[in-house]
């Protein structure tokens, strides 16, 4: 084998080099074979690439010396290279796009070993994006065996099946092992997310002493990790049939479902995979293609349940083809409604209520909440005959949803909202009354109709006595100014975010935004009243920051307060961060991390909202937070004990703050004119601190004003006018002689680099009027 040159690929040509070189020095594997593998291999991997984006993660130098990640391709890619970008916060990256075999072979001449896809694909980017496949990536902790983590794969590929998803093992490379499910139609990657957590989570209470849904280490090492994290949008996994950059020439490799039963489940490596594919082809048919998948749009003749049942192998009721007679009871005096107790490969209920002459379905896997504060995930399968009512039996294993069926509880319903995307209905049975809605979690217009998943909440009819009267004028809980680079990962960490804070509640119909002091805001955020089109009839009250993002994604203070001023583009955003109640009931003594869990399942709600986001976590130890947040530009990082209570208008040692540079909110007390271009209006503002007595002066502020900033400050401060200097402190002659002296009213934010000896800042610059605060706040 030569060490490079020029070789065909289907039409492309591609220049290679090092071919001797040893990628895997324990197995001696060289560049060569990883070129072949991937020429060999493209057949079967390629459905599984085709329309995503790939990043790489390479090993130049082989295995043994450090990789590095890349995204963005690189000058000198070849033109024939399909490509997509995608904006992200402080940057557009343009990743290839792998679709064809000489593709694989140019990632293999760059020692690209391990590639890296999204579950969502390219062609529904301009739309959502969609995925069309849900991933679990399972960990197992240090003293897991494969096995075991083969059991918990094992475990997922029943619950899925309950629900009609098929679901493919794939032996990752690494330690563990991925499990595949198809979603069609796609969905967005939000609720792929909510799906998989919402599963990971309930495997995990099932089994706590061998399966963890949580990401901290200290937690995993007896169990398996479910990893719901890798479907969303910004994440990727290891794509089936690609190398791994270990030790050995390990492959995320497809399994049969009996293999995983086997005692010595074990890694392959690429001559095996080479092999495998030789033989059986892919073992993956179906995850991206023609496969069983979640039930299509309800139809009026049934034909999607009378698809999935075999008649005389199944006691369930038939259907008669489309316009045949269908025997169906009498008229009934009302809508009825069933749940069934459904004991098929897991346990899961059926939930179902009339309309329009069938039983509009739902896959329940908890049953319906019994809790205002509960939601509950709930999957829309095919409509049912009007018998299925009654039904009670053994569905005969190897059928669809084969298993024992009872009915759980039945009754009569009262339709108060039957939409698309919102169904309110008053419940009247034996074991359950009340209140539900069901609130689709998916997308609007075209695709409304055929995104599958929802979530169902009760809903408190009554008054809120539950709710303290705390929260009926609630403050936000602060953080203590404290060094968070030492702590661990009992801590979570989220984004210091530069704006205003505020409270949202949204109670009986109306909402109110509330600053940090009490202060009203509600008005002055019209662009916010759509959260309450997005929350519904849920009752809730919500911690989060309202921020202006600038070109650059960033937040900026700057902006947000002199936003009606200024013609700079912005983007208006709340960041919701915290759940303080929920359905008239108060969630304070309730630890961090289950209310976080909460706010999760609420993230649905604000998909289509243009102004409404709930943040992820930054990821730790305290230290990794910090380099993410200065990588990110964010004013800081805030760190809060997972097991912490909400402890209102107090500034707690469990929730510790770390900022990237230094701030300080002052209090206005005159101006000086400007020279130049500022001699008609303000060239510095002259501040300072509340004190018992009156206000010790603490500088000057010339910089970091807009023009329409200083227009706007110089028309709020002239009606302020007095004659005396409010300051404590005797400022120097040439200073006070030509001051302007004001009522210290107005409340601002300056931005500085230390404090000179004299007690004074040192570099100021301005960021805007705090009009979420007082100055007796500070």
């Amino acid at each position: 084998m030569s060490s490079g040159g020029v070789i065909d690929v289907d039409g492309r040509s591609i220049s290679v080099t090092n071919l001797d070189k040893v990628l895997y020095p324990a197995t001696g594997t060289r560049k060569f074979e990883v070129i072949d593998y991937y020429t060999r291999i493209a057949d079967v991997m390629l459905p599984h690439l085709r329309d995503r984006i790939v990043t790489r993660k390479r090993w130049p130098s082989g295995v043994e010396a450090a990789p590095f990640f890349e995204k963005s391709l690189p000058a000198g890619s070849p033109d024939w290279l399909d490509r997509h970008t995608v904006g992200h916060s402080k940057r557009a990256i343009v990743y290839p796009v792998v679709n064809n075999r000489a593709d694989l072979v140019w990632l293999g001449q760059m020692a690209a070993l391990e590639l890296h896809v999204p579950q969502w694909q390219v062609s529904s980017a301009a739309a959502g994006p969609f995925a069309n496949r849900l991933i679990f990536d399972l960990d197992p902790g240090p003293r897991v065996p494969l096995t075991q983590c083969a059991q918990v794969a094992l475990l997922i590929r029943d619950v899925l099946a309950d629900v009609g998803l098929a679901s493919w093992p794939v032996t990752s490379g690494g330690k563990g092992i991925h499990v595949y499910a198809r979603v069609d139609p796609p969905v967005a990657p939000d609720t792929a997310r909510s799906i998989a957590r919402e599963l990971a989570d309930g495997l995990a209470a099932a089994q706590p002493d061998s399966i963890t849904a949580r990401m901290t280490k200290t937690v995993r090492e007896a169990r398996v990790f479910v990893d719901w994290s890798q479907n969303s949008g910004s994440k990727t996994t290891l794509a089936p049939y690609s190398l791994r950059g270990r030790e050995q020439p390990w492959v995320a490799a497809p399994r049969t479902w009996d293999e995983l039963t086997e005692p010595r489940l074990a890694q392959l490596r690429f001559e095996e995979v080479l092999d495998r594919s030789a033989s059986g082809g892919d073992l993956l048919i179906g995850l991206d293609g023609s496969a069983p998948h979640l039930p299509a749009s309800p139809v009026v003749d049934l034909g999607d349940y009378r698809r999935k049942r075999t008649p005389g192998k199944t006691p369930e009721p038939a259907v008669a083809p489309p316009g045949a007679a269908a025997g169906r009871p009498a008229p009934r005096d009302g809508p009825i409604f069933v749940i069934q107790e459904h004991h098929a490969r897991r346990l899961h209920y059926d939930f179902r209520l009339e309309h329009n002459g069938v039983l509009v379905s739902w896959a329940v896997p908890k049953n319906l909440p019994d809790d205002p504060t509960q939601n509950r995930l709930a999957i829309q399968t095919e409509d049912h005959p009007m018998e299925y009512a009654q039904f009670t039996g053994d569905i005969p294993k190897g059928e669809y949803g084969g298993g024992h069926v009872e009915i759980w509880d039945t009754g009569t319903f009262t339709v108060e909202k039957w939409r698309d995307n919102e169904i309110i209905v008053v419940l009247r049975g034996t074991k359950v009354q009340g209140r539900y809605a069901l609130i689709k979690t998916g997308t609007s217009g075209a695709r409304a109709g055929r995104d599958k998943n929802w979530l169902v909440h009760l809903m408190a009819d009554e008054p809120r006595p539950l709710l303290p009267d705390s929260l009926r004028d609630p403050r936000p809980m602060l953080a203590t100014d404290e060094s968070i680079e030492k702590l661990d990962d009992r801590w979570a960490f989220e984004g210091k975010w530069d704006g205003y804070r505020l409270i949202t509640s949204y109670t009986g119909g109306q909402l109110r935004l509330t600053s940090r002091s009490g202060i009203d805001m509600t008005a002055d955020f019209p662009e916010l009243a759509g959260v309450a089109d997005d929350l519904g009839l849920l009752d809730v009250v919500l911690d989060g920051e309202v921020v202006a993002l600038d070109s650059t994604g960033r937040t900026n203070f700057t902006l947000l307060s002199s936003r009606r001023n200024s013609a700079e583009p912005y983007r208006l955003k709340l960041f919701l961060f915290d759940i303080l109640a929920l359905g008239g009931r108060s969630l304070l003594s309730t630890p961090w991390e289950s209310r976080r869990a909460l706010l999760d399942e609420l993230a649905p709600l604000f998909r289509q909202s243009r102004h409404v986001e709930i943040p992820p976590l930054l990821p730790g130890p305290g230290a990794a937070a910090v380099a993410v947040s200065r990588d990110r530009g964010y004013e800081g990082v805030v760190a809060k004990r997972r097991n912490s209570a909400y402890q209102q208008g107090r500034r707690a040692q469990t929730w510790l703050k770390h900022k990237n540079w230094s701030d300080i909110e002052v209090v206005v007390g005159g101006w000086r004119p400007g020279r130049g271009s500022r001699s008609a209006t303000i060239g510095s503002l002259l501040v300072g601190l509340p004190e018992q007595t009156g206000l010790r002066y603490v500088g000057r502020v010339g910089t970091g004003f807009t023009e329409a900033a200083l227009k706007s400050l110089a028309a709020e401060l002239k009606p302020l006018t007095i004659s005396r200097s409010p300051f404590l402190d005797v400022l120097d002659a040439p200073v006070a002689s030509s001051a302007t002296w004001v009522l210290p009213k107005i409340v601002g934010e300056v931005q500085f680099l230390d404090w000179t000896s004299t007690g004074h800042l040192r570099h100021p610059s301005w960021r805007g009027i705090r009009r979420d605060k007082l100055p007796g706040d500070l």
